[in-house]
């Protein structure tokens, strides 16, 4: 079979390439998946470079999540079960880059038809991370604010959609006029566009405040950190909450502890595997039912932006970081 592997951190470019490796048997407990497709996520490029917090035995393939087809099953009856079914395949040690992976069966979670291929290859990492934390972990109440940064990623256009939904009220952060457009046209409460590394952190409070008509906001989620980040901890109004699930940057939070004391603030972590290992069956099959509702009606979905066979795995990382791009890069693996 043919997968993306690389053997050592880097830039993709460099250490990234397809080949052929031996098609995978899966062991008591697990499943093998002939892959369809598999989207390009930053915590996958960040995973090849290095900087993500886990590091894979090597050699590696990329990719957290993707679509396939169940067609082989080790010792276990779930496993057993799932042959033959469509499933979104979530694997915590990457591998889904590949025509085929091994997954564990609990990890094999079988999609509904309604779902497109391109739906069910985008299902997990941002549709259930912008519902955990916004509805289960920060459960933002209606009419109160939700300050989010990287607000023009396909997450970020999702949370804007749930607010729209739910009647919690969003104030986008951006880089750009030009995001910051379209995201007062998809539904953005307020938007501010704030540059960390060029402006200094008060301006983005005094930006978010303005915009808002309140003293601080009462939530927050931040996937950047860096002096972006820094600046979100003092955007955070009294009791304030922050979630970080992520460090697109590669520098530090960095802030005045009475940021925090004096607000009776706090800021958590948020990391999709824990919170999917913290639910049990009957809470993930009810996620399922729930998430592919919401795609489904246009909620948490996603477009795609550009796909690409697997051979070309550098063109699509390539796309995937274009600035200003709208919407995920595909890799197709199969016809399906």
């Amino acid at each position: 079979m043919r997968a993306a592997v690389f053997e050592q951190p880097g830039e993709p470019a460099a250490v990234l390439s397809v080949r052929d490796v031996e098609l995978p048997v899966p062991g008591p407990g697990e499943v093998r998946v002939r892959m369809l497709a598999a989207p390009v996520n930053p915590s996958d490029l960040m995973t090849i470079r290095g900087t993500y917090g886990r590091t894979p035995p090597f050699p590696a393939t990329p990719g957290y999540e993707g679509v396939g087809v169940v067609e082989a099953a080790g010792p276990g009856l779930l496993g057993r079960m799932l042959v033959g079914k469509r499933v979104a395949s979530i694997s915590r040690n990457g591998g889904t880059w590949a025509e085929h992976v091994i997954v564990a069966a609990r990890q094999a979670i079988p999609l509904p038809g309604s779902l497109s291929r391109d739906e069910a290859a985008m299902f997990f990492v941002n549709p259930v991370t912008a519902w955990a934390m916004t509805r289960d972990v920060l459960a933002v109440p209606k009419g109160d604010w939700l300050l989010l940064t990287a607000a023009g990623s396909a997450l970020g256009r999702m949370i804007i959609r749930l607010g729209k939904r739910d009647g919690f009220r969003t104030v986008a952060v951006v880089r750009r006029e030009e995001t910051a457009q379209q995201l007062r046209q998809e539904g953005a409460d307020a938007v501010v566009v704030f540059d960390g590394d060029q402006q200094p952190p008060e301006h983005l409070r005094e930006l978010v405040n303005e915009a808002t008509g309140t003293d601080g906001v009462g939530y927050a989620v931040d996937p950047v950190g860096g002096p972006t980040g820094s600046a979100v901890v003092g955007c955070l109004g009294l009791r304030g909450r922050m979630l970080v699930y992520g460090t697109l940057d590669d520098q530090p939070l960095s802030f005045s502890p009475r940021l925090l004391i004096g607000r009776a603030a706090r800021i958590e972590g948020f990391w999709l595997s824990h919170y999917m290992e913290s639910l049990g069956l009957l809470s993930r099959l009810k996620m399922v039912r729930r998430i592919a509702g919401l795609v489904g009606d246009g909620t948490l979905r996603a477009e795609v932006a550009q796909s690409f066979p697997l051979e070309q795995v550098q063109e699509a990382i390539a796309a995937s970081e274009q600035s200003g791009r709208s919407g995920k890069v595909l890799l197709n693996l199969q016809a399906e």
